[in-house]
C-alpha cells in the first residue's frame, strides 16, 4: 500500500505540514489543531463540554471510512469529498472537519452556531 505522504526517519511530510510519526496507537485519529476547538470554547463557554466530549470521542477512535464515523457520532454528515459536519451539543454548534483516513488525521475546518 503507498501511502499519501513521503517519509524521512521520523518525520511525516503531507502537503506542508510537517508531523512526526506515530508509533503508539498509530490508528488512533489526531485532531489537526486541537488549539482551535479550545479557543473557541474560551469565547463560548457553554460550548466546552460537548466540544471535549467530540475531541476525545474523535482521538479514541480508529475510522476507516464514513460508516465508521456513523457508528460514533450518528449525527455527521458527508458534506463532499473529505468534508464531514458534525452537530454539537444538540445542533447547537457545527463542526466542520476535513478526514485524511489513511493517516489518520482530522483537520478542524469550521466551528460555530446554526
Amino acid at each position: 500500500m503507498r501511502l499519501p505522504c513521503t517519509f524521512w526517519h521520523e518525520i511525516c511530510i503531507v502537503s506542508k505540514i510537517i508531523l512526526p510519526l506515530r508509533h503508539d496507537s498509530e490508528n488512533k485519529m489526531r485532531i489537526i489543531a486541537i488549539s482551535t476547538l479550545k479557543e473557541y470554547y474560551i469565547k463560548h463557554p457553554q460550548a466546552k463540554d460537548a466540544l471535549e466530549e467530540w475531541a476525545e470521542k474523535t482521538e479514541k477512535a480508529e475510522w476507516r471510512n464514513f460508516a465508521d464515523i456513523k457508528q460514533t457520532f450518528n449525527t455527521v454528515s458527508q458534506v463532499g469529498g473529505q468534508h464531514y459536519v458534525f452537530n454539537i451539543k444538540g445542533n447547537d454548534y457545527r463542526l466542520v472537519v476535513v478526514i485524511k483516513f489513511t493517516i489518520h488525521n482530522v483537520y478542524i475546518r469550521f466551528i460555530g452556531t446554526t
